[in-house]
């Protein structure tokens, strides 16, 4: 029957068109999604390399200046505030995030809680609020002169605190607003990975006399390292690329001593402010060389299994 088939099947220019069309049908659906990769991702990506070596304001032609801008760069001491303070807040803010994710996420996961539709609603509440929104919740949460902190303080008899003008104090104002915005976003990525354990394993935990405790250190915590991994290394990158936070409570400057001054930030005030793109996107390219190596090194140490 396939032989006569192929004896009958028509050679001419439709036939041709059609083999044609089953050929390059697969292609021509799934290329839009490339087509837009090219011009809003590897484009401008390999765009912003080049003007890293130029000396570029965004209007005239610039001069090419070769590695002078990364040379500049890493003689630059408000890069290596902006790094430190970036660090500073990354270690902060992130152990934390994913324990507290982890935890809330452990608990809303268990049948024991009621309600636990409402509880996942109010966590992830942050997440959907505009960052700009929550800027100004922290700002005047924390404002010195009528601040709601600074209130409660004052009603234990404690002396105001400058939140937001105290190198002493402004980072761990924006690790406060780190974690009150990210944890209920991180909380749902290690929901989704709990909701894979299979069940039975907490079963026989507790038929064997194994707590709560026991169950959490043994079974969640091994079974969700690639999870906690991966948030990890999401939440690494978007602390290195944090800006509408610290721009909202401490300015493009960074506020008093440049204390609230990030990689984000310093990037924006060389770029927008100042003009010197070419600086900005060799900022741009070092944070982006920083992240890469601190992922390696996660993926490194996360994949090592526990002795």
């Amino acid at each position: 029957m396939a032989a006569l088939e192929r004896a009958y099947r028509p050679k001419g220019i439709s036939y041709r068109l059609d083999r044609w069309w089953r050929v390059a049908a697969p292609y021509t659906f799934i290329s839009p999604f490339y087509l837009i990769f090219l011009a809003f991702g590897l484009l401008p990506i390999a765009f912003s390399l080049i003007v890293s070596l130029y000396d570029w304001n965004g209007i005239t032609p610039g001069g090419f200046v070769g590695l002078d801008n990364y040379r500049v760069l890493l003689q630059d001491p408000e890069f290596y505030t902006a790094l430190f303070n970036t660090v500073y807040v990354w270690l902060g803010s992130v152990p934390p995030m994913v324990l507290l994710a982890l935890v809330f996420a452990s608990i809303l996961n268990s049948s024991l809680v009621r309600f636990r539709g409402l509880f996942r609603t109010v966590y992830f509440l942050p997440v959907v609020t505009s960052l700009v929104i929550t800027g100004l919740i922290f700002s005047q949460l924390f404002s010195t002169s009528f601040g709601l902190v600074n209130s409660a303080l004052a009603v234990f008899g404690l002396p105001p605190i400058n939140w937001l003008s105290d190198p002493a104090w402004m980072k761990l104002t924006l690790i406060l607003a780190l974690l009150w915005r990210w944890t209920g976003n991180d909380m749902v990525i290690m929901l989704a990975g709990l909701q894979n354990i299979p069940g039975e394993l907490y079963e026989a935990a507790r038929v064997d006399g194994a707590g709560p405790l026991q169950s959490f250190f043994r079974i969640t915590v091994p079974l969700m390292r690639p999870v906690i991994l991966f948030d990890l290394i999401i939440s690494t990158i978007g602390t290195f690329n944090l800006f509408a936070e610290p721009y909202v409570l401490f300015g493009p400057d960074g506020g008093m001593d440049e204390a609230g001054l990030v990689t984000g930030t310093l990037l924006y005030q060389n770029s927008f402010v100042y003009f010197k793109f070419g600086y900005g996107a060799a900022i741009a390219w070092v944070v982006a060389l920083i992240i890469f190596a601190l992922s390696m090194l996660q993926l490194k140490l996360g994949g090592r299994e526990p002795d």
